[in-house]
């Protein structure tokens, strides 16, 4: 609803049917509604009283009810006073627009001279300046103006310029990801639910701390947010993982536009991502599945992005994504188009499931230093310093360095912190699509398995109690340390090897194209498993990208000089009672995948003597198989 407002004579009824031209939508004058008797009184030259008034102001907000629920209207009424004004709020606030229309009194007085058949009486604008109540809001039109410049404020207050893209979901990642996008000169809408008591005004505190400086606009209802944002629209959806989604989806499709496109930034699962491309695609709506890493400061500063969908849904939204990435050593961004449905939340997936085997790796020799040869907290933290100094830097290192330097009370907070690790699901899921796709994920199942078993915290003391074993404490500190460093290096080379390798192998049974140098590249900055390693791996894969990172020359190279140091530290970890699973995983699956003969012979011959599974010959054809009575 439009309300256009001011003195008799200041041009509501014409420039309200202006403004009801440019807007498509039926026009009403305030002054058809009023009752015979205010007619008659105003046209005898005496004024209307707020006793004659309520009545027509009654009229007309039940007018304005009626109008709302149709289409809408623009209606051309005095409404001087703001009690009036509160009689024609019969609607929520938000979907009426007041425009007032100020003018001089000297100017009104020449227009009332100039017409005929008019029956509001000259005497009576002094009375009308005087009942006048200035607006706090709304728009405030200088109509002293000729009709048409009149009408050009208006519409530039009523069509401001529109957004480039929208967000939705001002969390600790929506409120970094926006201010991103702002940063980078885009022109964003931001929505946000309001639910009393707990989330309220999100977004327009959000637009309080942005508009100075920004293009911003901020929204808690979806519909004024879409229409603010321009066609086709970019949405990205910054918010939980599952149900939410599905629900923000729902509430969007009714008010989107054939060709918009939605950006799904959270960690949802790929499968979840392909179904929902699929539905959307019946809908004309354009859905992208964009994993996004580097946590707050990653989000704010620049992320590692990695979108799947359409080619078509890229182009609209890509270069939104592009722009806020972290850009690697060639100032490229650390985004590019995945491929099609899930695969960007594949990647992301299996991202994260690295991730995991990393922060284990790093919390195992973090443990035998403490604990085997009960260096401190800093030691270890200058240990890690010097790795990094070598050419094994890493977001990971780095930030173990710092949080092994903290101190509380001058005391080591690391040592106050109860060894019972979280998660979230991703590193779980990555072990169920490796498992999908037949293929090995020892480093990374073992750090889930970690996880998992610190959260067994009473079992564990509980059975501390009743083993009492002694842990060896006789131990050549310094060839361990000389063996640890590259212990390190391998095993992170491992899980990395890993991880690409069920990349490929997910590429060739989705039929998504994946190119894992591309995917390393845009590993190396923003994410949180950067490091030196992955600039390493990102070149190595440039010229075979479709190579297991493990028989690549230099890697086979460095396996072939520094293995001894695995399997040394490995097995004085062990013998000494200190648990190191992704380390163990790490030496068992490198010994595995370089042995030529195997045990799986012996396990092939048990599934065929009870389940007749057949097995296949060494002296014989790969295309023929066999059963045997093993009991005869």
């Amino acid at each position: 609803m439009y309300i256009v407002y001011g003195v008799s004579g200041c041009g509501k009824t014409t420039v309200g049917k202006r403004v009801a031209q440019l807007l498509s939508l039926p026009f009403y004058d305030a002054d058809d509604f009023h009752p015979q008797v205010n007619i008659e009184k105003m046209s005898e030259g005496f004024p209307l009283n707020d006793m004659d008034r309520e009545p027509w102001l009654t009229i007309l907000a039940n007018q304005i009810k009626e109008w709302h629920v149709e289409k809408g209207a623009v209606l051309a009424c005095s409404a001087l006073k703001k009690k009036y004004r509160k009689m024609l709020q019969s609607i929520d606030d938000q979907y009426i627009k007041w425009i007032f229309l100020d003018v001089t009194i000297e100017n009104i007085a020449f227009r009332l001279e100039q017409r005929k058949g008019h029956f509001f009486k000259k005497e009576l604008l002094a009375s009308q300046f005087d009942d006048l109540e200035r607006p706090e809001s709304g728009f405030v039109i200088n109509a002293n103006k000729d009709i048409d410049t009149v009408i050009n404020q208006i519409e530039s207050m009523l069509n401001p310029p529109k957004s480039e893209v929208g967000l939705i979901g001002l969390g600790v990642m929506g409120k970094s990801l926006a201010t991103n996008l702002l940063s980078k000169g885009f022109h964003v809408s931001v929505y946000n639910r309001h639910v009393k008591d707990q989330e309220e005004d999100i977004a327009k505190n959000f637009v309080e701390t942005q508009s100075k400086t920004h293009n911003v606009l901020g929204f808690d209802e979806l519909l004024p947010f879409v229409s603010s944002i321009k066609s086709p629209r970019t949405i990205i959806l910054m918010v939980n993982a599952g149900k939410p989604v599905d629900s923000v989806i729902e509430a969007l499709l009714p008010i989107l536009s054939k060709g918009d496109c939605i950006v799904d930034g959270g960690n949802s699962h790929y499968l979840k991502t392909i179904e929902r491309q699929k539905y959307l695609e019946e809908k004309e709506i354009h859905f992208i599945g964009a994993g996004i890493s580097g946590g707050e400061e990653g989000a704010l500063k620049g992320p590692s992005i990695m979108p799947g969908g359409s080619k078509e849904a890229y182009r609209i939204s890509g270069r939104f994504l592009e722009a806020i990435a972290a850009k690697d050593k060639s100032n490229n961004p650390c985004c590019s188009y995945v491929g099609p449905n899930g695969s960007g939340h594949y990647v992301k997936m299996i991202h994260n499931g690295i991730e995991y085997a990393e922060m284990q790796l790093l919390a195992e020799i973090y443990h035998i230093q403490r604990f085997l040869l009960k260096k401190t907290p800093e030691q270890i933290s200058d240990v890690f310093s010097s790795w990094k100094a070598s050419g094994n830097s890493s977001f990971l290192l780095e930030i173990t360095i710092q949080i092994l330097r903290k101190k509380e009370n001058d005391a080591f907070l690391i040592d106050k912190v109860l060894d019972k690790a979280g998660q979230k699901g991703t590193g779980g899921w990555s072990t169920v699509a490796a498992l999908e796709i037949g293929m090995p994920i020892n480093t990374i199942s073992e750090a889930v398995m970690a996880r998992n078993l610190s959260g067994m915290k009473t079992q564990r003391n509980n059975a501390s109690e009743i083993y009492q074993f002694k842990k060896q404490k006789e131990v050549d500190e310094v060839v361990l340390m000389n063996h640890l460093q590259k212990a390190f290096q391998l095993t992170s080379i491992i899980n990395h090897a890993i991880g690409f390798d069920i990349l490929q192998k997910a590429s060739e049974e989705y039929r998504w194209e994946l190119n894992v140098s591309e995917i390393a590249r845009i590993w190396t900055n923003g994410c949180i498993i950067r490091s030196d390693l992955m600039e390493k791996i990102a070149d190595l894969f440039s010229d075979k990208k479709d190579t297991s990172l493990l028989l690549l020359p230099d890697i086979v190279e460095t396996f072939k000089k520094n293995l001894d140091s695995l399997t040394y530290s490995v097995s004085k970890g062990i013998e000494a009672g200190y648990p190191l699973p992704v380390m163990s995983a790490a030496v068992n699956y490198f010994l595995t995948y370089t042995a030529s003969q195997s045990s799986a012979n012996l396990l092939q011959a048990q599934r065929d003597y009870f389940g007749a599974h057949t097995y296949q010959r060494v002296d014989k054809p790969l295309s023929e198989h066999f059963h045997t009575d093993w009991k005869a």
